[in-house]
């Protein structure tokens, strides 16, 4: 039996085909994951991985393919190692990401245009609010909603680096009316996701938020996408969150477990629900 029929044995079915497709597998090696397979029971993927042939990431990464659920390569993009829900989506932080998106949407994001939006807020700086609006608009796109993640932290912005887009205009070009919405980028590997960085950081970042143009674009945003998450400063820095919260009309919170004082996120909370925001949830992240 040559490579050809080995691909198209039963036994190696479209987990087979997929790794021999991205290069991972050598078409040679099929006969060998196919007597392991028989002999221990496995499926094919932990087959291979048993033989040292492949790694937990390429089964990852074509299982993804596979079910429609979406997987960024590192020969597609650099990753940042904080988006786990892509490079561990069976870790616990994952799983605990997808249980709060079933939370969010039984409570928020109701299919209704006046509740898609959601900012992501956290009382004290370094809390991980990136690290949270980044990973839930991953399982939110993962799960085949139309997903907009906006950076609206013109300080200190995380989101381009975690999705490998450093030099866009982004928001504040947008705001300033420099560059139109073209700049909102599909994320390569995750259908359905699509990021609106910050861009080059203005002197005037409370004054872009303020204005008019920022309002249009969560308009245009309700129009085009399910899921519009928004990353904002944090609290006490500045008042950004606040009127993002506002314009965004609901807002979840963010804490760091023995970090976070309980009487500064009680009274973010205070403030958001002050400016007229919804408060739909919160999550604690871990040191």
């Amino acid at each position: 039996m040559n490579a050809p029929d080995l691909l198209r044995a039963p036994a190696a079915g479209a987990i087979g085909t997929l790794l021999v497709e991205r290069g991972v597998l050598q078409p040679e090696a099929i006969a060998r994951v196919i007597e392991r397979q028989r002999s221990s029971g496995q499926p094919f993927g932990e087959a291979a991985i048993g033989l040292g042939l492949i790694k937990r990431a390429d089964l990852d990464a074509v299982l993804g393919v596979q079910f429609g659920y979406g997987h960024l390569g590192a020969a597609e993009a650099p990753l940042a190692r904080e988006l786990v829900a892509v490079l561990k989506p069976t870790s616990r932080v994952a799983e605990e990401l997808r249980a709060l998106r079933s939370q969010l949407l039984l409570r928020w994001f109701s299919g209704d245009v006046r509740q898609r939006v959601l900012a992501v807020t956290s009382a004290r700086a370094r809390d991980g609010r990136s690290f949270v609006a980044a990973n839930l608009a991953v399982v939110f796109a993962q799960q085949g909603q139309r997903t907009l993640l906006i950076d609206a932290d013109l300080r200190h912005p995380a989101l381009g680096r975690l999705f490998h887009m450093p030099h866009s205009a982004g928001l504040a070009g947008v705001l300033s009316g420099r560059v139109g919405y073209e700049v909102i980028e599909p994320v390569g590997g995750l259908p359905g996701l699509h990021v609106l960085p910050a861009g080059a950081a203005p002197p005037n970042p409370q004054e872009l938020i303020g204005r008019r143009a920022f309002g249009e674009l969560l308009d245009h945003a309700v129009q085009s996408y399910d899921v519009v998450l928004i990353d904002t400063p944090a609290a006490e820095t500045c008042a950004d969150a606040l009127l993002i919260a506002a314009r965004a009309g609901a807002a979840m919170l963010v804490a760091r477990r023995h970090r976070s004082r309980l009487r500064s996120v009680g009274e973010l909370a205070r403030q958001l629900r002050d400016a007229g925001a919804a408060v739909v949830g919160s999550m604690m992240n871990q040191p």
